[in-house]
């Protein structure tokens, strides 16, 4: 019950964290997106200029970048956390880049649209910036998709079943306690032995059956 409780615990901070991290790169990505620039023709409507129309691209591109980039470092800060790898660490971390990557987009919006005021009614002739938007739902699957690939990768890489887990958390490595095949190992001449004291002799022969005797 603790051991759940603490990974409980461990994936919130993890997706609070995520998304915190999300937020900001939203406030980064809304002052570098590049706006769009329309020619006024007549009230209400807008012609674009020429190449103005790229700029939509190169906005959602630099969104699917910024989600690229936070899905992999969340992803490696959080299998960092050894002592609580485990599914739902994999579940915090899939929620807060979900959630963070809808913050993200939101907030980026809103910056760029604080930056980049919509005009009202500008007269015709004149030339109007405005903001950009995300537009599609696809670019918020980036950052999540990065992230549960990663952390996927890394725990196929690993090769043991609690992750390492157990390890960081004070209990000792299996690795440690037992030899190269399965059984405990206890050096030859220094400690107690178990079985009574006795320790194998060694073997008069080939063939022969090795006997036991008391240890002196």
């Amino acid at each position: 019950m603790g051991g759940a409780r603490r990974e409980a615990r461990a994936a919130a901070v993890v997706a609070v964290a995520v998304i915190v991290v999300s937020a900001l790169g939203g406030v980064v990505w809304g002052l570098l997106a590049p706006t769009e620039q329309l020619f006024v023709v007549e009230p209400g409507r807008g012609a674009v200029l020429t190449g103005e129309s790229v700029h939509q691209f190169d906005a959602v591109a630099m969104f699917v970048c910024f989600g690229a980039v936070l899905g992999v470092l969340s992803a490696v800060a959080t299998w960092r956390w050894r002592a609580a790898r485990g599914p739902l660490l994999q579940l915090g971390l899939l929620a807060g880049s979900l959630i963070g990557a809808v913050v993200m987009a939101r907030l980026g919006e809103q910056v760029a649209q604080w930056s980049h005021p919509r005009p009202h009614d500008p007269p015709i002739g004149q030339i109007v910036e405005l903001p950009t938007e995300v537009g599609t739902w696809l670019a918020l699957i980036v950052q999540p998709l990065f992230a549960s690939l990663l952390v996927l990768f890394l725990s196929a890489l690993n090769t043991r079943e609690d992750l390492g887990a157990d390890t960081a958390a004070g209990f000792p490595d299996p690795a440690a306690t037992f030899g190269p095949f399965g059984a405990e190992s206890y050096p030859a001449g220094t400690g107690p032995l178990p079985y009574g004291g006795y320790e194998p002799a060694r073997q008069a022969g080939s063939g022969s059956l090795p006997e036991t005797r008391p240890r002196r």
